[in-house]
């Protein structure tokens, strides 16, 4: 489960950055949010995300889970939860997209995206992955992950070093050990640094 964990992980990483956002009185959050790196790998990373469970890995669980009403509940549940959360980023971006827009709404808005990632999060690793481990083989699990890591294409040496920005070491090691040479040579000589050295939630960046 080392890559769903640390998909979650960069996403609550960046939700506190969305959080200081929208606070700040340096600058306009509407303008930081329309023009920011770091809200459009966010938003990048969320789709792939959520588009990956929603289309390859609920209907693997679906089918093993078939005779089992209250998990195949949870899923329900959880697909709602995606469809919420890009109700949000949408009115998130038709927000800021209006220069005439009310900067408290926007407050209120991320709030909202903030508040219900965080606990789609939880709800997911409290009662999904229990039953991704019980119902699914490691094959399946397998082609759910090379899904999702295909879903990055071209993103790939931008949203690599995002996911694995401050995660420990042998979370690193093992999620670079599903590339082939060339793209890990890439990450340590020119992905991450070229990411480091990224200013992302500073606005106009």
């Amino acid at each position: 489960m080392t890559a769903m964990h640390a998909v979650h992980n960069a996403l609550r990483r960046e939700l506190e950055h969305i959080a200081r956002v929208t606070v700040r009185i340096d600058d306009d959050p509407r303008r930081v949010l329309r023009t920011a790196v770091g809200w459009r790998l966010f938003k990048r990373s969320l789709r792939i995300h959520h588009g990956a469970e929603d289309d390859v890995l609920w209907p693997m669980l679906r089918q093993r889970l078939a005779d089992r009403s209250g998990d195949l509940a949870v899923l329900e549940a959880v697909e709602a939860e995606h469809a919420a959360i890009d109700q949000v980023v949408a009115a998130v971006d038709d927000l800021v997209a209006r220069p005439e827009a009310d900067r408290l709404r926007l407050g209120d808005l991320t709030d909202s995206l903030v508040t219900g990632v965080r606990g789609h999060l939880r709800h997911e690793e409290e009662v999904v992955v229990p039953l991704i481990e019980r119902a699914l083989t490691t094959a399946q699990w397998a082609a759910f992950e090379q899904v999702h890591n295909l879903r990055m294409g071209a993103d790939a040496p931008r949203l690599l070093p995002w996911l694995l920005e401050g995660a420990a070491p042998g979370s690193v090691a093992r999620a670079l050990a599903t590339l082939p040479d060339a793209a890990r040579t890439a990450y340590h000589v020119r992905w991450r640094p070229e990411f480091s050295a990224l200013d992302r939630w500073r606005g106009g960046a």
